[in-house]
């Protein structure tokens, strides 16, 4: 469906002959909703659905023949941009950790239910988080969407300038000298839109002068997986490294 849509898109404002080497291809959520009216299902025209593209598969098929990805840059703007917008999410082959609850009880109501959030929130919960990041003082201060600062940062040669875009964390984490935000998942994760982790990096990093840590985790039968990713260059988006990873099963 969203191949069809954004093949019109791109038939009508003639995106596919632009020249990408030179800037991004900026366009608007009143353009999409222009090029997609004569669509009659929601999903084919509904923009937020249409843009949103959280792996190298969901893309259109458009986009993937292309080389581009799509990043929000302020509200109700999108920037159309050549280059790797997405991070794997490597394995973990390393044997995991046995590592032991901290809490000195059960806690019965982390059983009930299956969400990524309710994960997260026991790992908090036994001090996991805070044994990998190497930080006792952590505390649970963020959660929900928040808007952007203005920031600048490049993909190859392209300037791509970001003012007020919603960003939000599945949780953050304040402690003494730094920041920890972390993007959950629940289910088995290839890759990733690296914007989900930069984004929220480079408001907290505007918005405090603590260490920002970004973390991906995911939670896969009774293992507690953590990837810790880090920039080289904060104002290159593609400088993201993989910087350690553990699994962890809690006794």
């Amino acid at each position: 469906m969203k191949s069809e849509s954004w093949k019109a898109i791109f038939d009508l404002y003639k995106i596919s002959s632009y020249d990408f080497t030179k800037s991004p291809f900026i366009i608007t959520a009143e353009q999409i909703k222009n090029a997609t009216s004569h669509f009659k299902k929601t999903t084919e025209k509904e923009v937020r659905i249409l843009c949103k593209q959280d792996s190298r598969e969901k893309r259109p098929q458009v986009f993937i023949e292309n080389e581009l990805f799509l990043l929000p840059i302020k509200n109700g703007t999108f920037a159309i941009v050549k280059g790797e917008g997405y991070i794997d999410i490597p394995d973990i082959t390393t044997i995991q950790e046995i590592y032991s609850s901290k809490l000195e009880f059960e806690l019965v109501s982390s059983k009930v239910g299956d969400s990524e959030m309710q994960h997260l929130d026991f790992a908090y919960a036994v001090s996991l988080i805070r044994t990998f990041i190497g930080d006792q003082s952590l505390v649970l201060t963020i959660r929900g969407r928040k808007y952007t600062p203005e920031f600048s940062f490049n993909v190859g040669k392209q300037k791509i300038n970001v003012s007020g875009v919603q960003t939000e964390v599945d949780a953050g984490y304040e402690g003494r000298d730094k920041i920890v935000l972390i993007e959950a998942k629940n289910r088995l994760t290839k890759n990733t839109i690296i914007r989900q982790l930069y984004y929220p990096l480079r408001l907290w990093t505007e918005r405090t002068n603590k260490k920002v840590i970004t973390l991906f985790f995911e939670k896969r039968n009774n293992e507690y997986l953590f990837w810790k990713f880090d920039f080289a260059d904060i104002n290159d988006y593609n400088s993201i490294i993989l910087s350690d990873s553990k699994k962890y099963i809690i006794k």
